[in-house]
């Protein structure tokens, strides 16, 4: 089993790129917030959108078009637990929960997690996933 990190606390830049109003930098992100930010933006980036790095990110947007169905949540499960693990190493997943929505046409997404080296209590991030046209 691999060693665990113990962090000292965990920082971002806003995706927002407002400034703060004391010292006109960029507005930071710290700890749990920044790491649910990443979380979801490595299952909303589809692989080619981040530079340098086209591996990056999930296939889950290619999933949305097709039927709403359990076997397509299990497979959108399948990519959000591939893609958090590969490129989000501050958590451990504790599970990852896609219902289909078959009256809004979408997704119901939970993903549980704890982030490594930090002692608190397990995180939980919810969001719907759909298609756009």
């Amino acid at each position: 089993m691999p060693l665990e990190r113990v962090s000292q606390g965990f920082k971002d830049v806003s995706a927002t790129f407002k400034a703060n109003p004391l010292t006109s930098d960029v507005v930071i992100m710290k700890n749990a917030a920044a790491i649910s930010r990443s979380v979801r933006n490595i299952v909303l980036t589809s692989p080619g959108e981040k530079f340098f790095d086209p591996d990056f990110g999930s296939q889950v947007s290619k999933s949305l078009f097709e039927n709403i169905d359990n076997i397509t949540a299990v497979t959108i499960r399948d990519e959000i637990e591939n893609s958090i693990r590969n490129y989000e190493p501050r958590v451990s997943l504790s599970s990852v929960v896609v219902d289909p929505d078959f009256d809004n046409n979408g997704f119901n997404v939970t993903i549980v997690y704890k982030i490594v080296g930090v002692d608190i209590p397990p995180q939980r991030l919810e969001f719907v996933l759909e298609s756009t046209r």
